[in-house]
């Protein structure tokens, strides 16, 4: 287990995985995750620790905030971080099929379909999807820590990691994090629907289509929250155009 020893590619992609996973703060040698991981690969669990900090420095929202992480990122680290931001669907797929190999218990197995006449490439297509929404869900709900970034409700069973552009628009954006926002239930129906929007200085801006109504719910769950700022992410901030493109072509003014 010798700490110097190279990173195949395999135990970089557990290393990028848990990065999009947990929280930043949560980047240490004492998480269980990481000590369980870093079992897994046949390293320490400071050696993973480091590595993941070492990632953090290629992370624009983390460095700028004044965060460094550790300057230390290899050549090899940068080019599987930038094949990350390139084609985020290929990563996710190939990242749960590294994780099954360890057999960790959190990776779900792929179970077969039960309609013989569904071809192999549409099965495929299928898990696909299912890989990529968990990872875009993991990867955004880790990015707000797990709290709404409007309400700062922190229910998982009631929070959305909503597409920014939505996810017939932009297919290579689809699993992209800062393609996510972590939102209630309500309020990713509402965004989706066009009700309400990020505005440039990362204030909540509610549609006129609803002004005046009489329904004290609505006042209090959406209409309150405009003009005020959104909790924005540690990592993965949304980015400006996506946020863009929804005022222009989803929100109603």
């Amino acid at each position: 287990m010798a700490g110097n020893r190279r990173w195949p590619r395999a135990e970089l992609i557990v290393a990028l995985v848990l990065y999009c996973r947990l929280p930043f703060g949560q980047l240490h040698h004492r998480h269980p995750v990481i000590v369980r991981y870093a079992r897994a690969i046949g390293r320490t669990p400071s050696a993973l620790a480091m590595k993941l900090t070492n990632l953090a420095s290629l992370d624009p929202a983390i460095t700028g905030t004044g965060r460094r992480g550790l300057a230390n990122a290899s050549a090899q680290d940068r080019a599987l971080w930038a094949e990350m931001q390139e084609d985020w669907t290929q990563f996710a797929v190939e990242a749960h099929a590294v994780l099954a190999r360890l057999k960790r218990p959190d990776v779900p197995s792929d179970s077969p379909s039960q309609d013989a006449d569904v071809k192999a490439e549409d099965r495929y297509a299928r898990t696909k999807v299912r890989i990529g929404q968990a990872f875009f869900r993991d990867a955004v709900l880790s990015a707000y820590n797990g709290r709404c970034c409007i309400t700062g409700l922190s229910a998982p069973s009631l929070l959305v990691a909503s597409h920014i552009v939505p996810w017939r628009v932009a297919a290579r954006h689809r699993l992209n994090p800062s393609n996510g926002l972590l939102l209630s239930a309500l309020h990713d129906k509402a965004f989706d629907q066009g009700l309400l929007t990020i505005a440039e200085d990362w204030t909540v801006k509610i549609s006129s289509r609803l002004a005046g109504s009489q329904d004290s719910f609505y006042a209090m769950s959406l209409e309150a929250f405009a003009g005020r700022p959104i909790a924005l992410p540690e990592k993965f901030v949304p980015e400006p155009t996506f946020l863009a493109y929804h005022r222009d072509n989803v929100f109603q003014p």
